[in-house]
C-alpha cells in the first residue's frame, strides 16, 4: 500500500498510463456496468474482489480502515501461512474474443502478488468441477503499482476468466479489452434489432476526437448517468466536424435511429447526421477516408439539450444494407447514446 504524510482523508488518484491499441479499440468486457460479476474468491479478507470490475479508476485515501485494517480499492487477500494461492472467477458481462487484458496493481506496493496467471472458459451457467479451463496468460512477474497489459491472440469466445495470484496479495482493477460476440445464427432474421449495441457485436472503429469523454458509452445500455457517461469533444476552433464511426453487429436495412445527449445541455451538438454503407472487407484506418464519401442515411438534424432523438422511416433515406455508420456532430459536442435499428440483411 502507498505511505504518504499527506493529511488523513487526501484522495492519490493513480498516475496516467499510455493505454495500448486494444484498450483504445476494444470495451472492457470485465466492467461492472456491462454486468460482469465475481462469481467464487478463494479470500477477500481486506478487500472485496468485485472491486477490481469497478470502472472508475482507483483511488489510494489517506488514514482511511476499516474493520480489517486499511481500505484498498481492490481485491486484497490475507497473507496465506499455508501455501498454495489464491484465485478469483469473473464472469464477463459480454461473452467475446479477448483482445488484451490489463492486471492492474496501482497503490498495491508492499502487498501486490509476485506472480498472476489468467485461464479462460466458456460455460452457458456458471463453471463447475467438469469446467475445461485453459491457459490464457501463463504466470507472469508482477511489479507493485503498476500497469501489466498482455496482448492476446485466440480468437475463441470465452464467458469466464480465472485470475490466479501466487500466493496472495491485492490487485487493483483487471480489465479485460474484447470484441463482444452475439450468434446471428439463431436470430429471427424478420425481426427489428438493435445492431449497434455492444451485445450485438457493435464496434467503435475510429473517432477524431475524445478530449472530454471516450466514444465507448454510445454503445453500451441503458440511459447515461450523467455528462461523464458519453463521447464529448473539445471546443472546435476551426472549420469542419467531428464524428465516430461504428461497425455494426449485422449488415441491416436501416428503420430507426437514437442519438441521445442525456446531460449534455451547454454542450451538445448543433446538428447531427448519419452515414452508412454496406463495407466487405476493409481496415479500421482506409474506413476513415471511405466514410467521407458514404451516402446519408440520416440527413443533418437540429438536436436538443438532455433528450432522446428519434428518427424512422419520415427522415431516413434509403440506403439499402448497412453493416457501418458514420456518426456527425455539427460541429462539436456531447452525445450519451447512439443507437442503430433495423432487420438483417440477408
Amino acid at each position: 500500500m502507498a505511505s504518504t504524510n499527506l493529511p488523513v482523508g487526501t484522495v492519490i488518484d493513480a498516475p496516467a498510463v499510455d493505454l495500448p491499441a486494444f484498450a483504445t479499440r476494444h470495451p472492457n468486457l470485465a466492467s461492472e456496468k456491462l454486468g460482469a460479476q465475481v462469481v467464487s474468491c478463494t479470500d477477500e479478507f481486506f478487500a472485496s474482489a468485485s472491486r477490481m470490475l469497478q470502472d472508475a479508476e482507483p483511488v489510494f485515501i489517506v488514514g482511511k480502515f476499516d474493520d480489517h485494517g486499511k481500505w484498498m480499492d481492490g481485491w486484497e487477500t490475507r497473507r496465506r501461512r499455508n501455501g498454495g494461492n489464491d484465485t478469483a472467477i469473473i464472469r464477463l458481462g459480454l461473452p467475446g474474443v479477448i483482445r488484451g487484458l490489463d492486471i492492474n496493481t496501482s497503490h498495491f506496493t508492499g502487498n501486490f502478488p509476485p506472480a498472476a496467471s489468467v485461464q479462460a472458459a466458456y460455460c452457458e451457467g456458471n463453471p463447475d468441477d467438469g469446467t475445461e479451463w485453459v491457459e490464457l496468460v501463463p504466470a507472469k512477474s508482477l511489479q507493485g503499482n503498476s500497469h501489466h497489459f498482455v496482448d492476446i491472440a485466440d480468437d475463441r469466445v470465452w464467458t469466464h476468466l480465472r485470475l490466479n495470484i501466487f500466493p496472495d496479495g491485492g490487485v487493483a482493477r483487471l480489465r479485460v479489452y474484447g470484441q463482444p460476440a452475439c450468434n446471428w445464427d439463431k436470430k429471427d432474421p424478420d425481426a427489428l434489432y438493435e445492431v449497434s449495441a455492444l451485445a450485438s457485436g457493435g464496434r467503435i472503429v475510429a473517432y477524431n476526437d475524445s478530449h472530454f469523454g471516450s466514444p465507448m458509452p454510445l454503445l453500451t445500455p441503458g440511459r447515461g448517468v450523467n455528462m461523464g457517461d458519453g463521447w464529448e469533444t473539445r471546443r472546435r476552433r476551426e472549420p469542419g466536424n467531428d464524428w465516430v464511426i461504428i461497425e455494426l453487429g449485422h449488415p441491416v436495412t436501416v428503420e430507426k435511429i437514437e442519438i441521445d445527449t442525456a446531460h449534455f445541455k451547454g454542450n451538445y451538438p448543433d446538428r447531427v447526421s448519419v452515414q452508412g454503407a454496406l463495407v466487405q472487407e476493409s481496415t479500421d484506418q482506409s474506413l476513415v477516408t471511405q466514410a467521407m464519401f458514404w451516402p446519408e442515411v440520416l440527413g443533418e438534424q437540429k438536436t436538443q439539450m438532455d433528450k432522446q432523438h428519434f428518427y424512422e422511416s419520415d427522415v431516413l433515406r434509403p440506403a439499402g444494407p448497412v453493416s457501418h455508420v458514420r456518426v456527425n456532430m455539427f460541429p462539436d459536442g456531447g452525445i450519451s447514446r447512439v443507437r442503430i435499428w433495423g432487420r438483417l440483411a440477408r
